[in-house]
């Protein structure tokens, strides 16, 4: 493949439902071109964007991937990605990379969760966008029924097309072309024909601001509609210097802008990481500004180290051809760079850029996980963490307080296959284990206590004895304070017996969780001139917590979760319906912008552990939802009685 120039560039990402087509447009612009001999078929696992061992054995996409395409002396780089909402930050990388969108809807199933999903993207990233109905040779198929669906969806902006174009062109194609131009708008009103040019002009500026959103058919599964949406697409597509200008910062961390010139220090932004097994880690990346040359030495901001370019190469699937130099708003590929991750940018240190970072939404499920080999610890752990460099999407978090390794994403597809890729590349299997609460023990009522620790066992003994009343307190861990009088303690044990109380409140007496709010006075005590020492008076404060917490309403309390869910109108009886079942209360809810509904709740924290499921399915995938910790709130009786039981029975065996 040759090398092309920034205005024979396009970079267009494919969207879309799972199974609406977009990995079959592909291998049909690939026979198209010459490129392959036979259409391959994703059922078969023999397509050219498909080519990962977990994507060809579960039928489906799971990683973004680049396949150009060369056509009339222009290339269009096509940015596959995957279709199902668990892989929803494959979708934001790729739309950082392009200048347009082609939205896929399958024509037997019209607008689906993934469609809505596409949308909703390319409105946030605010990118021009085409739709394409395809399989228009199913027996279903009415292009005006789904269009006018489409329409009703979407808004107006969305314009019937078929290609090419001539000056005899639809009246509401007519009309959106000339609101993109003041000229062509006197044209319209006075009824005056536009020549081809001036539908051109208006069509780029219109599909550029998003005001014009063409919408046209086909059924590339057997070739129908392949060389009319490519024409299409290079006609009507920025190129990569037609880009609004790139926001980043300076080395001052001043926000600064960038257009994409060639005439400029070389900058790069890193969209995606390949964990490769046989060449190691890929970088694909944006090139921004300038001329990216294999060989030369680049600057990596984040990590401020230099990285020394190896080949550069372009990547069609997963084949590579290799380059010398790649221009301004192409995507090349290097392999094996030591500091660099996804969201990095690689620039000419005289020239420092941070472009922003890759915007990925929070994971709202989680898993706990173990694993299967005690002695596979460590090996999970860097698996885990060189499979992030091709999903920073997921997190992995090590629960401080309940010891569980907990694995987070947008789904059950996501991370089963997370694990499935730790197994195959690094031979380490896990078990999925139950969530663990990191529930809080505190006080309702006050005690008052004496502990008191006499140990003697020849030569020096131990003494320690103190007085101590227990109560609420408004403070989160330990209000201590001391009410001594007539030298009954000195003064250089208090400490100690503050230390002794401080060490217990990691563990209460009811389920050995942490304990909050309790005030603790030290009012009395004795103490002996020899025996007596800061370890004698340590113990005998922990003595008197053990008693005094039991004495004062010890209670089990749990996190209460701050929630706000967005839902279609539809599935609102469901989702309240649904809340009171898990123990939550709806605070509020307020219309949005886009017709669906915000809903505030807040529910325990036990009840939600599948929830991000459990509302998939209440609102066929179209309900999301964000999750903030709000408080502890105190274990109804009988809930509290089953934890501390549990507990019981786990110290006993």
């Amino acid at each position: 493949m040759k090398g092309y120039t920034s205005e024979t560039i396009r970079n267009v990402a494919l969207l879309g439902h799972g199974g609406c087509g977009k990995t079959t447009f592909l291998e049909a612009a690939l026979l198209t071109t010459g490129v392959i001999k036979k259409l391959g078929k994703v059922e078969d696992g023999n397509t050219v964007s498909d080519y990962d061992k977990m994507e060809i054995e579960k039928g489906y996409s799971i990683n973004t991937s680049i396949v150009p395409i060369e056509w009339k002396d222009s290339k269009i780089n096509f940015i596959d990605t995957p279709g199902y909402f668990d892989f929803i930050g494959e979708v934001n990388a790729a739309l950082r990379a392009a200048e347009a969108a082609v939205i896929m809807v399958d024509a037997g199933s019209g607008i689906q969760v993934g469609t809505e999903a596409a949308w909703k993207a390319c409105e946030r990233y605010k990118t021009p966008r085409f739709i394409v109905i395809n399989k228009r040779d199913k027996d279903e198929f009415d292009f005006y029924k789904t269009f006018e669906e489409l329409k009703a969806k979407f808004g107006s902006t969305l314009v019937p097309l078929s290609w090419p174009l001539s000056a005899e062109i639809d009246e509401d194609l007519k009309e959106a072309i000339a609101s993109a131009d003041d000229e062509l708008m006197e044209k319209y009103f006075n009824g005056d024909e536009f020549t081809d040019e001036e539908i051109k002009k208006g069509m780029v500026k219109g599909i550029s601001e998003g005001n014009i959103v063409p919408v046209c058919s086909s059924a590339f599964q057997i070739g129908e509609g392949v060389e009319g949406l490519l024409d299409l697409l290079l006609t009507y597509v920025p190129t990569p210097l037609q880009h609004g200008p790139y926001q980043g910062f300076n080395d001052s961390n001043e926000p600064v802008e960038r257009l994409c010139v060639t005439d400029a220090p070389m900058s790069a932004f890193v969209f995606k990481t390949i964990v490769d097994p046989f060449v190691g880690k890929i970088s694909l990346m944006k090139v921004v500004t300038g001329k990216m040359n294999s060989g030369t030495e680049v600057y990596n901001e984040r990590a401020g180290k230099s990285e020394k370019l190896g080949k550069l190469f372009f990547m069609r699937g997963k084949e590579q051809t290799e380059l010398n130099y790649a221009e301004a708003g192409d995507i090349v590929a290097v392999a094996k760079l030591q500091y660099t991750t996804s969201g990095d940018t690689l620039c000419d240190k005289s020239d420092i850029i941070r472009y922003l970072p890759l915007d990925f939404p929070a994971p709202n499920y989680f898993i706990a996980i173990e694993a299967k080999d005690k002695n596979d610890e460590e090996k999970i752990g860097t698996g885990l963490n060189r499979l992030r460099e091709e999903d920073p999407s997921f997190m992995i978090e090590r629960n401080s307080e309940t010891h569980q390794t907990l694995l987070g994403g947008q789904g059950d597809i996501q991370l089963n296959i997370i694990l499935a890729k730790l197994k195959d590349r690094f031979g380490v299997e896990v078990n999925i284990v139950p969530q663990k609460i990191a529930y809080r023990e505190t006080i309702k009522g006050s005690s008052d206590v004496q502990g008191k620790h006499k140990k003697q066992s020849g030569g020096a003994g131990q003494y320690g004895d103190v007085h101590i009343r227990f109560s609420p307190s408004q403070q989160d861990g330990l209000e201590f304070s001391e009410e001594l009088f007539g030298g009954s303690i000195p003064r250089n044990y208090v400490p100690a017996v503050e230390k002794g109380l401080q060490e217990c409140m990691s563990k209460g007496p009811l389920a050995g969780c942490k304990v909050v709010n309790v005030k603790a006075v030290l009012y009395d005590g004795s103490y002996h001139e020899v025996d007596s020492n800061e370890v004698s008076f340590k113990m005998a404060a922990a003595l008197a917590f053990k008693k005094g917490i039991v004495e004062a309403k010890p209670c089990l309390l749990e996190p209460i979760m701050h929630m706000e869910i967005f839902v279609p109108d539809d599935n609102m009886g469901d989702v309240m319906g649904d809340m009171n079942k898990r123990r939550g209360k709806i605070l509020g809810m307020e219309p949005q912008a886009n017709g669906e509904q915000k809903l505030l709740a807040e529910a325990p924290q036990a009840e939600l552990f599948d929830y991000s499921l459990g509302l998939r399915s209440m609102t066929q995938g179209r309900g999301t939802f964000e999750m903030t910790f709000d408080r502890y709130q105190e274990v109804p009786k009988q809930m509290a009685e089953k934890i501390i039981a549990e507990h019981q029975a786990a110290q006993d065996k």
